[in-house]
């Protein structure tokens, strides 16, 4: 069985160089993009298995690249978990709503609820997805 493809969408190069270490440790395949124009020319290349995407970002932010993303016909079934620490819990559904994401993870985050989140983005459940900010 090949290993699940991870697109990682974030402009901190070196947040993009630590999460692709850990997701290749845990089995993954990652691939990495820093522009937000490729982001979209590279998920329409490499049809990855789930997009982790930053919601800020210079060039187009994230709610930008994931509606493109959810209206390709090519694209449209990835599971896109938006990473962000700058949307309090309580705009959480509207965001998710709005941009047609299938979760959201808060920076910054455990590793291990990012590898439960990207397993439960594999399996198909957006409900379980979705639930995913712990109050600090």
């Amino acid at each position: 069985m090949a290993a699940e493809k991870v697109m990682v969408v974030d402009d901190n190069k070196e947040f993009l160089k630590e999460l692709s270490e850990i997701l290749y440790l845990f089995g993954y395949n990652p691939t990495v993009v820093s522009d937000s124009m490729e982001a979209i020319k590279l998920a329409r290349r490499l049809r990855p298995d789930v997009v982790l995407l930053d919601l800020r970002m210079n060039g187009n932010n994230g709610f930008q690249i994931a509606k493109e993303l959810k209206q390709n016909k090519e694209t449209s079934l990835i599971p896109i978990i938006a990473m962000s620490g700058y949307f309090p819990i309580e705009n959480q559904s509207i965001l998710l709503d709005m941009s047609n994401m299938d979760g959201r993870i808060k920076k910054p985050f455990a590793v291990l609820d990012l590898i439960s989140r990207i397993e439960t983005a594999l399996d198909g459940d957006k409900n379980k997805v979705a639930v995913i900010d712990d109050e600090d």
